[in-house]
């Protein structure tokens, strides 16, 4: 079953909007996949234009950025420890942009867009002073 991004049929008042033509083929979005903790597994999708899209389907690496050094290198991700996106991403170690991950250096935070950009960037964080 295809996800429809298409003008809803309804006004935000909740009224019926009167559909000025039928859905069309570039109106549907595909299927959901998650970007995961795992073996590295990437996929290639042919998008409008004839332009390629990489989506990340399983990672365990990522690139990390530490502000404080100006240095970036490639870090094993260990767990995901906050998803803003959505709190159950976290359980089922789900990456999207805006994730916190621990990695082996420390707390980092993903900057790029893993279902569309096929690679994994992210920012190192401060770690939160624990209280004593």
């Amino acid at each position: 079953m295809g996800i429809w991004q298409g003008r809803s049929r309804r006004k935000r008042t909740g009224g019926r909007l009167r559909p000025i033509r039928k859905k069309r083929r570039f109106e549907i979005a595909r299927e959901l996949q998650h970007a995961t903790i795992g073996p590295g597994t990437v996929k290639k999708y042919r998008v409008r234009g004839a332009n390629v899209k990489m989506r990340i389907l399983t990672v365990n690496t990522a690139n990390v950025f530490d502000p404080a050094t100006k240095k970036s290198q490639v870090v094993k991700i260990v767990t995901v420890r906050e998803n803003p996106a959505n709190p159950n991403y976290v359980q089922r170690n789900i990456l999207t942009k805006g994730a916190i991950l621990e990695t082996e250096l420390g707390l980092v935070r993903v900057r790029s867009r893993p279902g569309q950009d096929g690679v994994v960037n992210a920012v190192r964080i401060a770690e939160p002073a624990r209280a004593k």
